[in-house]
């Protein structure tokens, strides 16, 4: 098969695991587990996963420079950005999660322009307009509770948070992934979030009753190490070989539509004018911001 139908269908994969993701996480929490439970459970394992793959990478020694940096990346990248998705997720739905995530793009804008300067259009100050009005929807107008979802304005809230911090992410990692490996980066970035989520994350973690939990929780937990963090990044990876960031960026649209199928499908979340109103806004936005003038090839 051609190498970039493959990149596609990594692109398409990955985003797909991201989509499932936000109802399969919800539906352990906080029945089996607590969200800092979770998140420790996630970097732990995948801490695990990395430093197990890279025996298959160079070998590499990070530069004295660049550890500062490192330890950003995995606070707002591996700690913050999960903790606070998580915990969000744990009072929200699983709809909300999807849309307000997809802001990605629109933060990272945002950050880019205090950070390095980058110039925003006006065409891209209106999306960030629109896309954020979108998520002030969501805060503003949806019910305040619901089964499984305790506050979810405040979740929606810590959503907007954990995109924040991904994008802030997203831009200090990006000068290290052209000076190391991967797999160097992603086992240090994973082992300083093990360290650092631990005395947040642990006493949550250690009262699972690990003995006694029935094989939904257990395969849900399971995808979310091996699928939603570790697969993910390895599938976006070899995407990325193929296919322009810009084509990557539009599988982004995916996951919302996924999650929405999912979570109505499995009955774990529902469809309301309000929702379907401040994804369009969400979703006009994050075009606005990420399109082109002049055309790109992949």
């Amino acid at each position: 098969m051609d190498s970039r139908i493959l990149a596609i269908i990594a692109a398409f994969l990955a985003s797909a695991i991201y989509g499932l993701n936000h109802t399969v996480a919800k539906g352990v929490m906080p029945v089996y587990i607590e969200p800092f439970g979770f998140i420790f459970l996630r970097v732990f394992g995948a801490a695990i996963l990395f430093w197990a793959i890279s025996i298959f990478g160079p070998r590499e020694k990070i530069a004295t420079s660049d550890w500062p940096r490192i330890f950003g990346c995995a606070i707002f990248g591996m700690v913050i950005n999960m903790l606070f998705f998580f915990k969000g997720l744990s009072l929200s739905t699983p709809i909300n999660s999807s849309v307000i995530v997809t802001l990605s793009p629109v933060m990272v804008l945002i950050l880019a322009s205090i950070l390095i300067r980058e110039r925003i259009t006006l065409l891209k100050s209106a999306g960030i307009v629109v896309g954020l009005g979108g998520a002030l929807v969501l805060v503003l107008f949806s019910n305040a509770t619901k089964e499984n979802a305790p506050n979810i304005p405040l979740g929606n809230i810590l959503f907007i948070v954990n995109a924040f911090s991904y994008g802030l992410y997203l831009i200090l990692v990006r000068p290290l992934t052209s000076k190391y490996h991967p797999f160097t980066i992603m086992k240090w970035l994973f082992l300083i979030a093990v360290i650092i989520n631990f005395p947040i994350t642990i006493g949550e973690f250690t009262a699972v009753e690990w003995g006694s939990l029935p094989f939904e929780a257990v395969w849900k937990m399971a995808f979310v190490v091996l699928g939603t963090t570790f697969s993910t990044y390895l599938l976006n990876i070899y995407a990325l070989k193929q296919l322009s960031a810009s084509t990557i960026s539009a599988f982004i649209y995916l996951q919302p539509l996924i999650a929405i199928i999912y979570a109505v499908a499995t009955g774990a979340d529902r469809l309301t004018p309000v929702k379907v109103i401040a994804a369009l806004l969400v979703f006009a936005g994050v075009y606005m911001v990420t399109i082109k003038k002049t055309k790109t090839t992949a």
